[in-house]
């Protein structure tokens, strides 16, 4: 048992285990190195002993951090959908597989991690696990493929602070952020804006009446069951089909523009997420990809595609929709993209967000032409 105790410690010290002196370690290695030099300069019994008991201290010291850190398993539990930027809920599981305790342990993320927070266990039961909630937060989008964790303990006596790292192989897709950034909202008022016009009082049959809702048009209101009920009513006429919001993301536009492009693509996310919160269809193309929702799939499918989304270059301009739409183009191509027909979208260029982001530059109402975005509805 002793044997395979040394083998593993030894596989320890080789496994990247690290030291630091702390101050009291200095200062306790100068008081041996005195008591020492005392000891053998006066011959005194009573030094001699001291002098043994103090690295006697020294050696379990090390010995004692050594075998903390031994035999310790992190284990990291994330939702199942992640945006960037936004706080989740982790499940951090420590389990200490030793037949004895260890003490005193704090685990700490590698930067960067998604768990910048260190966490301390003062006591880590033998063969069992410890199991604490932390938020967790990735800065930006795409694909994680290792995150590092470090272990670390002072115990027993602060001499040295020793240190393991251990590295966890887990693929984590992490969504664009779904947080409004300055023209995020101006642009969804817009649309949606666009897709109420279409979404109520289409079509001639009639569906029912029901109550008038706030800043709604007075154009079908049922004055006689207004009279009856003592409250608005309106009348709902049956529409053919939910309006059509399309998304387009020009990916040759980002080559050159790095920065604009995921911003482009947050807001790509942006939109997608809250307009597909309302009664309306969603399509979301790029060069590469196509998908409407809810026909073909729901809205992650759509953020786990953008979450690893890339410029690419040397593409062309896809082709016009083929029904109408509301359409938002996000693109540094405007004209190329008007000159295949591109005509009446929501041109959102670098100039775009530029706009957005200066107050001098912003109107006061809806999206501003000095932005390049037109609110017209596509056309086939």
């Amino acid at each position: 048992m002793f044997g395979d105790w040394w083998k593993r410690l030894r596989r320890l010290a080789a496994g990247g285990v690290r030291q630091r002196v702390t101050r009291s370690g200095l200062l306790f290695t100068l008081m041996v190195v005195m008591v020492g030099i005392a000891a053998f300069v006066s011959a005194n019994n009573l030094l001699f002993l001291l002098f043994a008991v103090m690295l006697a201290a020294l050696m379990v010291s090390g010995l004692a951090s050594r075998l903390t850190l031994a035999e310790l398993e992190v284990d990291v539990s994330l939702p199942e959908h992640i945006a960037a930027r936004q706080k989740a809920a982790a499940q951090v599981r420590v389990h200490n597989r030793k037949w004895f305790a260890a003490f005193s342990v704090r685990l700490s993320g590698v930067r960067p991690s998604p768990i910048p927070a260190d966490l301390y266990f003062p006591i880590l039961p033998p063969r069992r696990a410890v199991q604490v909630t932390v938020e967790a937060e990735f800065p930006r989008r795409g694909r994680y493929r290792e995150n590092a964790f470090e272990f670390s303990t002072r115990f027993p006596f602060g001499f040295t602070e020793r240190r393991i790292r251990v590295t966890l192989k887990r693929d984590i897709l992490v969504y664009p952020s779904l947080e409004p950034q300055p023209g995020f909202a101006e642009l969804l008022h817009a649309v949606a804006g666009e897709i109420e016009t279409h979404l109520r009082g289409r079509g001639s049959d009639f569906y029912r009446i029901r109550p008038y809702e706030p800043l709604e048009s007075a154009r079908h209101v049922d004055w006689k069951a207004t009279a009856h009920t003592g409250e608005l009513q309106v009348r709902e006429f049956a529409r053919d089909q939910d309006p059509l919001a399309e998304i387009v993301l020009d990916l040759p536009s980002g080559v050159a523009r790095p920065e604009w492009f995921e911003r482009a693509v947050e807001c790509c996310a942006f939109l997608i997420w809250h307009i597909s919160q309302r009664d309306a269809r969603v399509r979301f193309r790029t060069q590469h990809y196509e998908l409407s929702i809810p026909a073909e799939g729901d809205v992650y499918h759509v953020l786990r595609h953008l979450a690893v989304v890339a410029p690419v270059a040397g593409t062309d301009v896809p082709e016009p929709p083929q029904e109408p739409a509301c359409t938002v183009v996000f693109t540094a191509r405007e004209k190329r993209f008007e000159e295949d027909g591109w005509l009446g979208a929501f041109f959102v260029t670098p100039e775009s967000f530029a706009a957005a982001t200066d107050p001098a530059r912003r109107e006061p109402h809806g999206v501003s032409q000095a932005s390049g975005m037109r609110a017209k509805t596509m056309r086939p």
